[in-house]
């Protein structure tokens, strides 16, 4: 018997389809694109769903052309080493060791992604208060891995303390792109709630939020050069 693949319906055909069937609610309409986004869960994250609960973000991840990020505490999860990941997971809290070690999974298997041929670009700005929280034993090993891990198409860049007050000063989020879907903001809140911004206007809001975090940055180069610095600053 041949597999059934299930696949993701694109929210732009989701809403012509909405269109012609005559659905004009706007919560209705909402409703059909959470049970579309929930009818793509079939990856390798549906194992997880202990940790996970519905996968939303990772399903997005996964199909994501282009993902940028600004990260004020916490180096990106695309970014981190096991062992950085380990002690990051322990310290907010997980203390059986079992489920530290299936979020340590998660987050390992999440960056699959940067490896396939369709890879999608990353672009991480990176606070550098994110640099000072960084345990010291895991810190070398992990600084080494953002240095080896850029390309052209996965760019790191540092925002030093020296910038000052700054646009994105209200916290981390990540941007997401698709080859033909609308972009998503996926926002980590406290708690380990999250808020998932699909309205287009607050899209271009961060998306303004990001470019001037950018342009304030070390460039790209230059971001290497404060890695390296601080790599050699450990010996």
């Amino acid at each position: 018997m041949e597999k059934r693949k299930i696949v993701r319906v694109r929210d732009t055909d989701l809403q012509t389809l909405l269109d012609i069937y005559g659905v004009t609610d706007a919560d209705e309409r909402e409703a059909y694109r959470r049970l579309a986004r929930e009818a793509a869960k079939s990856g390798w994250w549906v194992g997880y769903r202990d940790i996970l609960g519905a996968g939303t973000y990772v399903d997005l991840e996964t199909e994501a052309a282009r993902v940028r990020t600004y990260q004020v505490l916490h180096l990106p999860g695309l970014l981190q080493t096991e062992e950085y990941a380990t002690a990051m997971i322990r310290a907010g809290g997980v203390t059986d060791e079992d489920e530290l070690e299936r979020r340590v999974e998660v987050r390992m298997m999440r960056q699959h992604i940067l490896a396939r041929s369709d890879a999608p670009r990353l672009w991480a700005v990176i606070d550098e208060s994110a640099f000072r929280k960084i345990p010291e034993d895991v810190a070398a090993g992990q600084l080494r891995h953002l240095i080896d891990v850029q390309r052209p198409s996965l760019r790191v860049q540092v925002l030093p303390d020296s910038v000052g007050p700054h646009a994105a000063m209200d916290g981390s989020f990540v941007i997401l792109d698709f080859p033909r879907d609308p972009s998503a903001v996926y926002v980590e809140q406290t708690g380990g709630s999250a808020l998932l911004v699909e309205d287009p206007e607050q899209i271009t809001l961060y998306e303004t939020v990001l470019d001037h975090v950018q342009a304030a940055a070390l460039s790209v180069d230059d971001s290497r050069a404060w890695l390296e610095h601080r790599l050699r600053q450990l010996d």
